[in-house]
């Protein structure tokens, strides 16, 4: 397995967990917390994309989905590229406002495609250039890849712990 090959799979194994998150949840469930001060289902699947989002851009070159196109709308939000959601206060939490759970989807699988299309034919060597320099060590693009990875799976699987508590 070549390392494209290797990173597709595993960023293709998080379309699925996104919509199972949120499908069938009403707008109102989106934005409930389980509890007071806690992060909400819409807001979890939002910051999530908005941190891949983010990051690709810069990877890219690109500006961000969310910035060039209604996304932004959907949540309530103005497209502002730099709220990714990071140190949110409870109320800035609650701000983010889903429309539905096929705003979320769409906007995951539009970042997720972006995503698929620049990890084709990445090679191992690609993952050893430097893109942060802000950092010590600086970062390089692999471990970039993984932290973003790590930290969409780690939001998506509090999402469908959410899910469950509202659901109960």
């Amino acid at each position: 397995m070549n390392v494209d090959e290797l990173l597709t799979e595993a960023f293709d194994r998080l379309p699925a967990l996104v919509r199972a998150a949120v499908a069938g949840l009403t707008p109102a469930q989106l934005c409930t917390p389980p509890a007071e001060g806690a992060n909400t289902v819409g807001w979890l699947v939002w910051h999530l994309t908005r941190i891949q989002d983010g990051h690709l851009a810069e990877l890219t070159g690109q500006e961000q989905v969310y910035v060039t196109g209604d996304h932004a709308q959907h949540f309530g939000l103005k497209p502002d590229p730099d709220d990714t959601g990071y140190g949110h206060p409870a109320a800035r939490v609650l701000a983010v406002r889903p429309a539905s759970a096929a705003v979320l989807v769409d906007y995951y699988e539009a970042v997720h495609e972006r995503t698929r299309a620049y990890l084709a034919g990445r090679t191992p060597g690609d993952l050893d250039r430097v893109v942060d320099e802000a950092w010590d060590p600086p970062v390089t693009l692999g471990v970039r890849l993984v932290s973003v990875l790590n930290d969409d799976l780690q939001h998506v699987g509090q999402a469908a712990y959410v899910r469950g508590l509202l659901k109960n």
